[in-house]
């Protein structure tokens, strides 16, 4: 069973700069993922005017925003937060894997941590069990930002 990535004392973010992407779509539970993210940010003295919220129309968009903030913004690290819930269709596995994909893709790319806040559930009542209390994805991804952008740092001597 997977642990949950946790705040411990050491996840300090004071100096650091992280963008958020956000998806729109589904936005009952990415609404509640970004407030979880920012509750976890919070929680990790990161300071309100060092992060950037970015909204796309849906969870495709994420990875080429993402990309932009990357090129042109100086952030340690960015979170991707969205929703895909199964449908009747092949939709949900090409969006998922495709958003998926995008998003490694980007943190390879520009050498930068590209958190992976993205719920692919099979329905609504798994997106609100993963999006809300303290089982919020999007506080966990903020956990997991933190803690990689500082790995980052450590590993580049900076």
């Amino acid at each position: 069973m997977r642990r949950p990535v946790q705040k411990s004392k050491a996840l300090e973010g004071k100096n650091l700069k992280f963008a958020i992407v956000v998806s729109r779509f589904n936005l009952e539970i990415t609404g509640e993922l970004l407030k979880g993210a920012l509750r976890g940010l919070k929680e990790c003295d990161v300071e309100e005017d060092h992060i950037r919220i970015v909204e796309v129309p849906g969870a495709f968009e994420i990875p080429q925003a993402a990309a932009q903030i990357a090129k042109w913004d100086r952030v340690n690290a960015i979170i991707c937060l969205g929703a895909v819930i199964r449908g009747e269709t092949p939709h949900f596995e090409y969006i998922s894997a495709e958003t998926s994909r995008g998003i490694m893709e980007v943190g390879l790319h520009f050498d930068l941590p590209v958190v992976f806040g993205l719920l692919t559930v099979n329905n609504l009542k798994q997106a609100i069990e993963r999006s809300t209390g303290k089982n919020n994805k999007g506080r966990e991804s903020a956990f997991a930002a933190v803690e990689m952008a500082l790995l980052f740092k450590r590993i580049k001597g900076k």
